[in-house]
């Protein structure tokens, strides 16, 4: 266990088939419930730019996924509870989404500027050919430089919303524990994303309304994940779902 003032958490427990298969088994009963709310997720989310409702629906799908859990019933209503954590939601969707906006924004200044930049230093010498293929370079290994960083980010909010909702924190307290334990399940998370990201892709090939199936799964999965981490802080656990695994 890491120590920490208010809740401790688990390290290397997260098992990432298992939790797309306990996801699924948490969902499917209801599936098409499910599928309507996280598309109401998404459209309401969307909305306004920032994330600022984003994070309220977000934390409405967990606080829906945990009670399921739980064994509790379920109704679509229940999705807008999650504007009772509106405060502390639109705080960690800001720090979500602004470090992010940070490194993609000038990204694309970077893009543009060294596009116009390669095309007058190729009409401008012989050597445009080179100074094109070096400017390819560059830019690849840039972008590859931030889908690093946007994945470490990603992975260290993993955990942000289920904390609020469960576990009652304020939202900057949530973030800072969930990179703490995001880095501490590291490779077993990005496994879990890159798993989502494959059911995704499959979604996106079947004229992107097929995503829309696949988010109860996905994000289903995360909160196996969280309780995999650390656990649901109230109520009974429904016997239907296998138990987190032990550590050693």
């Amino acid at each position: 266990m890491t120590p920490n003032p208010q809740i401790s958490f688990q390290r290397g427990v997260v098992q990432p088939v298992e939790c797309l298969k306990a996801g699924w088994e948490l969902v499917k009963d209801q599936y098409w419930l499910f599928v309507g709310m996280c598309a109401v997720a998404m459209i309401v989310g969307s909305a306004v730019p920032l994330g600022i409702l984003m994070g309220p629906m977000m934390c409405g799908l967990y606080l829906v996924f945990f009670s399921k859990r739980r064994g509790l019933p379920i109704e679509f209503g229940m999705l807008f509870k999650g504007f009772d954590y509106f405060g502390q939601s639109v705080v960690a969707a800001l720090l979500h989404v602004i470090p992010i906006m940070a490194i993609i924004i000038p990204a694309y200044i970077f893009l543009y500027v060294g596009m116009f930049a390669a095309m007058a230093a190729g009409s401008a010498s012989d050597s445009g050919g080179v100074a094109g293929l070096m400017f390819v370079f560059v830019v690849l290994i840039f972008y590859v430089a931030i889908v690093l960083v946007i994945i470490l980010v990603s992975i260290g909010f993993m955990f942000a919303y289920p904390l609020i909702v469960d576990r009652g924190l304020p939202g900057f307290e949530a973030v800072k524990l969930s990179f703490k334990a995001g880095f501490g399940n590291f490779w077993r998370l990005l496994g879990l994303s890159l798993l989502g990201g494959l059911l995704g892709m499959c979604g996106i090939i079947l004229c992107y309304v097929g995503i829309l199936l696949v988010f109860p799964i996905t994000l289903s999965s995360v909160a196996v994940a969280y309780e995999q981490v650390f656990g649901l802080n109230q109520g009974a656990v429904s016997p239907d779902l296998p138990p987190p695994p032990p550590t050693f």
